[in-house]
């Protein structure tokens, strides 16, 4: 095996440019830990805040990304064969230790799940992160059964177009909100029954349509929507605070009486490796492979585009989840 890998380095907070290509040693596996060749990865929002120096536990520097899907290279404990189809995503990734962002990454073996699958390295690198951030929010978080009226609060987001299809699976009458109107007919196609433009307050639309309010609402822009997706949501119902393409962590200014109805329940959802776990990957897999899910993947990008892939996410402008392969 190689003894050396590209990687993409970060040495200081900054844009996009701060990522840099470099050679590294391929890390050397201990029993308990699983070397993975990468194959792809999926980008991350989380990453995006790290690289800017929002992460302020994450010390550089370090190599970013807290998934990826490949190939196991190592396995000294025995936990896996080589040459297993894998995925891992969370448990410290890109942040307590070097992350995805590399030909080669090594994980605790527990934090992998082996896959069987016929999927390409694209799609498949688009799910792990993904699909247990909607799995756990509407199952964990916001407790999801049939006929549930669930709204999805960013819906064109890589999140909520999964969270959409899998709740339209499972019985649920699925809204979902854009800024563009010309994403309505994607939106329908992946399972939406209602589609609001969202011009920044939709709660009196919503309850056009559910006059009690929605009651599970999953939101995914962040504190910029959140006090309308509470006016939005049915006495009992639950919001889960999962999401932050707004880009804002935090309120000026929050007074509970006043933004959180009476009996409304607000929740939040973040995931851990324990969720990725948890999340049955594999029967999610069958499903994209039966056509019954299709993650939709917005653009995808060689390592050495790094930089560029990083300054597509944020500027909102992938229409996907982004994919890098390695």
């Amino acid at each position: 095996m190689t003894r050396e890998m590209t990687a993409v380095v970060i040495y200081e907070a900054g844009g996009p440019e701060v990522l840099k290509l470099e050679r590294r040693p391929v890390p050397r596996p201990a029993d308990g830990e699983v070397l993975i060749r990468v194959r792809a990865f999926g980008l991350n929002r989380s990453e995006l805040f790290t690289r800017q120096g929002l992460s302020p536990n994450v010390a550089f520097p370090r190599i970013l990304g807290i998934e990826a899907v490949g190939e196991v290279a190592a396995a000294p404990g025995g936990e896996f064969a080589e040459g297993d189809v894998v995925a891992t995503a969370m448990g410290g990734m890109g942040r307590q230790f070097d992350g995805g962002y590399a030909e080669f990454t090594m994980v605790p073996a527990h934090h992998v799940q082996k896959l069987a699958t016929t999927l390409d390295w694209q799609v498949l690198a688009a799910i792990p992160e993904m699909l247990q951030t909607a799995w756990g929010a509407l199952f964990k978080s916001l407790k999801l059964e049939q006929g549930d009226t669930l709204l999805i609060r960013g819906g064109t987001t890589s999140v909520g177009l999964a969270a959409a299809a899998i709740a339209r699976r499972h019985g649920a009458t699925v809204a979902v909100t854009t800024r563009k109107l010309e994403s309505e007919t994607m939106l329908r196609e992946n399972g939406a029954d209602h589609v609001f433009i969202d011009d920044g307050e939709i709660a009196e639309d919503v309850r056009k349509v559910f006059p009690c309010g929605a009651n599970k609402v999953l939101e995914l822009v962040g504190t910029t929507t959140l006090k309308d997706s509470l006016r939005a949501t049915r006495t009992g119902g639950i919001v889960s605070m999962t999401g932050m393409v707004g880009n804002s962590w935090s309120f000026e200014e929050f007074s509970p009486m006043d933004a959180i109805p009476t009996a409304v329940n607000l929740t939040t959802y973040s995931g851990g490796v324990e969720d990725f776990m948890r999340t049955p990957l594999q029967d999610l897999v069958r499903d994209i492979e039966s056509g019954a899910l299709k993650p939709r993947i917005g653009k995808v990008f060689s390592l050495k585009e790094i930089v560029e892939a990083h300054r597509t996410m944020e500027n909102n402008v992938a229409g996907g989840k982004i994919v890098v392969l390695t």
